[in-house]
């Protein structure tokens, strides 16, 4: 299943460095956290920006508030801190505050929340910390668009994407270092998923962390059972492009989906939404069962992904089921 392995890098450091260099070319970008600005690798745009950086403190619902004052000052906002947190405690003021606010027809403020920690692999902080239901919240806000990319240069990509766009986004990132899937010149767009690696059999639609467990099911397939699988980055979870997935579910008839999330209205939901409305074929979710994590260190991740059914054998599985389904 050769090859060799690809690069880590850290979506967090990756995400500071564009950061600065948003700051940089648009002196509206300010930078807002709430206690974690070393974790998210934020407190470098203040000590180079200090008076567009605000850290709040443990206070994530009032970080977003004044997110919101600030962007209706005319302010680009970028509010970040883990996603247990965000969106966990600022509903209401996501919702209210940020989605909800309509001026000279802009639907919401132009706030960028940026999370880390989310999904099953941040390890030892456990259950309480490890974020599995935010895209399915997050993607049921009206005006809300959702970005779950796959490695640190997608993260980069985005960042400076949000930056240039009005208007709400949500973007979660991981914990540990991360599989590079992507390549430099590759191009990020909302609305616009990428596929990244071609396949004739079956489809695998992946975000997140999941993208490379993705790439390494498709070559178990290729390798163990002489299947073509093509992999899709579907990093835009909301907008959604569902172009490109009804153009996959034609091609391959059968699809299976994979995220560091609960299989109840996340990313695969999304997929089998589009899918079923527009080129019915069957579908098979994976991601955690209606469960919370929990605790494990870090080297015993890849078990604890083993455990909730989330390895690259599982999804290889999973999309031999969907072909099964379809009777292929």
């Amino acid at each position: 299943m050769g090859g060799a392995p690809a690069p880590l890098a850290d979506m967090r450091t990756e995400y500071g460095n564009a950061l600065e260099e948003v700051g940089a070319a648009d002196p509206r970008v300010v930078v807002l956290g709430a206690d974690t600005t070393d974790s998210l690798k934020t407190a470098g745009f203040g000590r180079r920006f200090p008076g567009r950086f605000f850290n709040v403190g443990i206070a994530e619902a009032n970080m977003v508030s004044v997110a919101a004052g600030l962007a209706a000052s005319g302010k680009t906002a970028f509010a970040s801190t883990y996603a247990t947190f965000v969106p966990g405690r600022a509903v209401d003021q996501i919702r209210n505050a940020v989605c909800y606010p309509t001026r000279g027809g802009k639907k919401g403020l132009n706030v960028k929340l940026v999370v880390s920690h989310g999904g099953l692999s941040v390890g030892a902080d456990g259950g309480s910390h490890q974020q599995l239901e935010d895209i399915a919240t997050m993607r049921a806000m009206p005006n809300m668009r959702v970005m779950i990319p796959a490695d640190a240069r997608a993260v980069a990509a985005l960042t400076r994407a949000m930056a240039r766009e009005y208007g709400p986004f949500y973007m979660r990132m991981a914990r540990p270092k991360t599989p590079v899937v992507h390549g430099e010149s590759q191009e990020f767009e909302a609305g616009r998923g990428i596929v990244v690696r071609d396949g004739s059999d079956c489809t695998i639609a992946a975000c997140g962390t999941a993208v490379a467990a993705a790439l390494e099911a498709a070559r178990v397939l290729e390798g163990r059972d002489g299947v073509s699988c093509r992999v899709i980055d579907v990093f835009s979870v909301k907008p959604i492009d569902a172009a490109m997935l009804e153009k996959a579910a034609a091609e391959t008839g059968a699809v299976a989906t994979c995220e560091e999330h609960n299989v109840m209205g996340g990313m695969g939901s999304a997929v089998a939404e589009e899918i079923s409305q527009r080129r019915p074929v069957p579908v098979v979710r994976v991601g955690v069962r209606d469960a919370f994590g929990e605790s494990c260190r870090d080297p015993q991740i890849p078990q604890l992904l083993e455990k909730h059914g989330m390895s690259s054998v599982h999804i290889a599985d999973a999309a031999l089921r969907a072909r099964r389904l379809a009777g292929r």
